[in-house]
């Protein structure tokens, strides 16, 4: 898949994602990678990027299997960047199949 499609949606997904739960970054890096082509360091970045915007906030939770994880939750702000990303995506989207299915007209 062109990456250029990918790079401008990725936040958006990230965040759909936290949306279902909290969740920790090889999680999260391992959902979307089951649904899109993307390596696991990809999704870290956009979970720091996120972040530092207030759009998600973090916490240590311990683990079974090793040290403590970090876990990332959606934030009230996050939720409403969430719902206006996705709006204005849905708009996009639409838009764009317009203009391909009037192509084949």
């Amino acid at each position: 898949m062109n990456s250029q499609f990918k790079k401008g949606v990725l936040d958006l997904c990230v965040l759909t994602i936290l949306r279902k739960g909290d969740s920790y970054g090889y999680d999260v890096a391992d959902t979307l990678s089951r649904r899109i082509q993307i390596s696991e360091g990809t999704v870290y970045p956009i979970l720091r990027k996120l972040a530092s915007e207030g759009l998600v906030s973090t916490y240590l939770k311990e683990s079974q299997n090793g040290p403590p994880r970090k876990y990332y939750h959606l934030t009230d702000e996050g939720s409403l960047k969430l719902k206006a990303d996705k709006k204005e995506w849905d708009d996009f989207t639409e838009a764009v199949k317009g203009i391909l299915e009037d192509e084949k007209a």
